[in-house]
C-alpha cells in the first residue's frame, strides 16, 4: 500500500488549497479514504472521510469549508480546503484502513498565515 499526498503549501487566511492523495497497492474503490491532520505538539485528528458510495463525513470545525472527494478511475482522493484559517495549519495525512491495518501517507504541510 502506498499513499502519496501533494498540493500543500502556504496560504493567507481566507485562501484555498487542494490536496491530492494518489493511492496504489490495493483496490482503491473498495475502501473509504480519510484525511487527518497533526499540528505541532498536538495529536493527529480526523478531518474528513469519503466512503465507497461517495458519502462523506467531516469534523465539525471544517464543515462547510472543506470538501472531500474521490476519483476511483484515478485511484485518487482529494481534499478541497476553502476559507482557510490559521488554526488549519498542520501536516495533513491521507489514510486508508484495510482489515486491521492503518496505512498513512508521508504527510504534507499546510500553513495558513498572514
Amino acid at each position: 500500500v502506498q499513499l502519496v499526498e501533494s498540493g500543500g503549501g502556504s496560504v493567507q487566511p481566507g485562501g484555498s488549497l487542494r490536496l491530492s492523495c494518489a493511492a496504489s497497492g490495493f483496490t482503491f474503490s473498495n475502501y473509504p479514504m480519510g484525511w487527518y491532520r497533526q499540528a505541532p505538539g498536538k495529536q493527529r485528528d480526523f478531518v474528513a472521510r469519503v466512503y465507497r458510495d461517495g458519502t462523506t463525513a467531516y469534523r465539525d470545525s471544517v464543515k462547510n469549508r472543506f470538501s472531500i472527494s474521490r476519483d476511483n478511475a484515478k485511484n485518487t482522493a482529494y481534499l478541497e480546503m476553502n476559507s482557510l484559517k490559521p488554526e488549519d495549519t498542520a501536516v495533513y495525512y491521507c489514510n486508508v484502513a484495510i482489515w486491521s491495518n492503518n496505512y498513512w501517507g508521508q504527510g504534507i504541510q499546510v500553513t495558513v498565515s498572514s
